[in-house]
């Protein structure tokens, strides 16, 4: 067996995870510990509310929910109840026991798994410590279980080959499938909690990767002036559909002011995680490379996005890496000179950067040809200079005050 501990500020993500899951038939709420209703008879807000009622009874705490995963080998064939029991177990030797806590067993993967959602605050508002829980509390009770159960050891070769065990994976948002505020919200506590950007573009390159972007509006516009935010959820080309949602009605609160506080942050979070992209990067281009395309492609296996930034006449102006190992975003001049898009454009033999901007001053200067079509055209040259000699202008001519001549006014003398 398998036990794997995630912690965080909100219990939303995990909750939402696991009840979409349901709705998808890929999982199934087994067990509802210490609610005053079982499993089937709870909607989606009283498994919410039970849980977000505990934790605020301690304020002080930040990471206050646990998202836990269970996995066991696939040879595995385990029945609800020693599901069941297994999860009592483990849950009574961390410490959680008495906590109330949601169990879904799921269906999506070759291996049975079950996935734990919980609070560390107690009823009397102490929190129970997170510090080791997964190398002290969690390892003895999976090694207690394995022998009690006759599981698989997870120090099995066997085991570690064939669980390949991944986080909890963000989905694009498909608008008109799933309640978009709620389908938002979830997106946005994971990756503005996970993520490393120091800019609102930064973060929308990772935004939009699940249909989704932060949108300040029009400079003109008063959201902007009211340095507001909107949050929208984009189609398949990256147009803007549905409703926009506030960023002060999210419960995380991801509005533009505290956004501004994580760049700061973010900004020297990072600076570690440049050598890890740098070599995979190198590593990329020792193989020759036939375009910007093959480059992203390449890149993307090892987990790695590119965004090509290009304006609306298709020049390329930038790339922005998404990191999704060490979950930093960088642009390309921000890792140094050579990871630019004018650099790695060069690389990959894809001289259009260059060849672009070049017709585009072309096209312009060709626009302006004073002297050319004088010589092509001479008769409409001569039209055009005989017409400005014979047609009148009227000028207007300004002589200063100053400089001129003022007229003797005439003296009389008494006769």
């Amino acid at each position: 067996m398998v036990a794997i501990i995630h912690t965080a500020n909100s219990f939303h993500t995990a909750l939402n995870y696991n009840e979409q899951k349901v709705k998808q038939q890929k999982a199934k709420c087994i067990m509802a510990v210490n609610y005053p209703k079982d499993a089937d008879q709870l909607n989606f807000y009283q498994k919410l509310n039970r849980l977000t009622k505990q934790a605020s009874l301690n304020d002080n705490t930040k990471r206050n929910s646990l998202h836990i995963s269970l996995n066991f080998d696939p040879s595995e064939k385990l029945e609800r109840e020693k599901m069941e029991a297994i999860t009592e177990h483990y849950m009574n030797k961390i410490g959680f026991g008495k906590q109330p806590y949601l169990v879904y067993e799921h269906h999506d993967a070759g291996h049975p798994h079950l996935h734990i959602v919980t609070t560390n605050i107690q009823r009397d508002g102490k929190r129970i410590s997170l510090h080791n829980i997964g190398r002290n509390e969690s390892t003895k009770a999976r090694k207690e279980i394995e022998i009690k159960y006759k599981l698989v050891k997870a120090d099995d070769k066997k085991l570690k080959q064939t669980q390949n065990i991944q986080p909890v994976l963000l989905t694009k948002i498909q608008y008109g499938k799933s309640e978009t505020k709620r389908s938002i919200s979830n997106l946005l506590r994971s990756v503005i909690d996970q993520y490393k950007y120091t800019s609102l573009a930064e973060l929308n390159a990772v935004l939009k990767l699940y249909n989704v972007m932060a949108d300040r509006g029009e400079e003109d516009s008063r959201i902007f002036k009211k340095h507001g935010l909107l949050y929208r959820v984009l189609d398949e080309k990256g147009n803007k559909i549905g409703v926009p949602i506030k960023a002060s009605s999210i419960p995380n609160k991801p509005t533009l002011f505290n956004l501004e506080k994580k760049f700061s942050e973010n900004k020297i979070r990072r600076e570690a995680d440049k050598k890890h992209l740098k070599n995979t990067i190198d590593w990329i281009m020792i193989k020759p490379l036939k375009s910007l395309e093959q480059f992203k492609e390449a890149l993307q296996k090892e987990k790695i996005s590119v965004v090509i930034r290009q304006n609306e006449e298709g020049i390329i102006y930038g790339l922005t890496y998404i990191d999704h190992h060490t979950k930093s975003v960088f642009n390309g001049s921000d890792i140094g000179k050579a990871y630019a898009a004018k650099m790695m454009a060069e690389k990959c033999g894809q001289p259009q950067l260059k060849n672009t901007i070049i017709r585009r001053h072309e096209s312009h200067a060709a626009e302006i040809k004073p002297l050319h079509s004088v010589h092509q055209h001479p008769d409409l040259f001569t039209n055009n200079l005989l017409e400005t000699i014979i047609t009148p202008v009227e000028e207007y001519s300004y002589v200063p005050a100053v400089l001129k001549k003022r007229k003797k006014k005439k003296q009389y003398y008494p006769s």
